[in-house]
């Protein structure tokens, strides 16, 4: 009895999750759902705030307080680069929609190697990705570096349509393969990557630093 419980209680979070990402008229007296990535707001001093987190102002230990202490915290280093430092959740809960969170923190390169030289235990991700584990010490200040960039990947899919209603028309449109289709929108300071084979994926960062999400697609055109 209790595994079918679950079963319908699942069903139910699939439902609402699509309803919500093909929406329609909401009803008088409806309580709002916040924290959906659609929610995206620009204050006053420029920098956006998504998700309940201000970029460039909330810190990693916000988001934790935010989203649950099942944080993984590490620095991340593609092959030749010093890295960069991580804030993962396998799953976290946006409004009412799931998905994967990575979480960048706005961290100097010489605080990034010091913190890499401290590490406590070195892994692989991927292939070629290395992944260090941070010391006790590091990781107190790790919690209070502040987020430069929020990846989500959401567990229902996306398309065009639904984007587009969603978050209105992207200021540019950018195709990077036959399946993968990039929409651009700096004012918002988003990038929203429609894969019609794998998974979408939304990057925000704030509008001041669009550039760090556009530059990279421009290259590979």
């Amino acid at each position: 009895m209790k595994k079918i419980i679950l079963i319908v209680a699942a069903l139910a979070a699939v439902a609402l999750a699509t309803a919500l990402l093909r929406p329609s008229g909401s009803k008088p007296g409806a309580q709002a759902i916040t924290g959906l990535p659609w929610q995206i707001e620009i204050l006053p001093d420029g920098h956006s705030k998504v998700f309940g987190l201000t970029l460039a102002a909330s810190t990693l230990g916000d988001a934790r307080q935010r989203f649950g202490s099942d944080m993984e915290v590490a620095l991340v280093a593609a092959p030749g680069e010093a890295g960069s430092l991580e804030a993962y959740y396998n799953q976290v809960t946006a409004g009412v929609l799931t998905g994967k969170m990575i979480l960048t923190a706005a961290l100097d390169k010489e605080s990034v190697e010091r913190m890499r030289q401290n590490a406590v235990r070195k892994g692989r991700m991927e292939s070629t990705t290395r992944k260090f584990s941070l010391s006790a010490e590091d990781l107190a200040q790790a919690y209070a570096t502040p987020i430069e960039s929020i990846t989500f990947i959401p567990s229902a899919s996306f398309d065009a349509d639904i984007a587009l209603s969603h978050f209105g028309q992207p200021a540019e449109r950018i195709r990077s393969s036959a399946q993968v289709e990039n929409l651009l929108y700096p004012a918002k300071g988003l990038s929203l990557t429609l894969d019609s084979e794998g998974k979408e994926v939304l990057q925000y960062v704030t509008p001041q630093q669009f550039a760090r999400l556009r530059d990279p697609l421009l290259k590979h055109h």
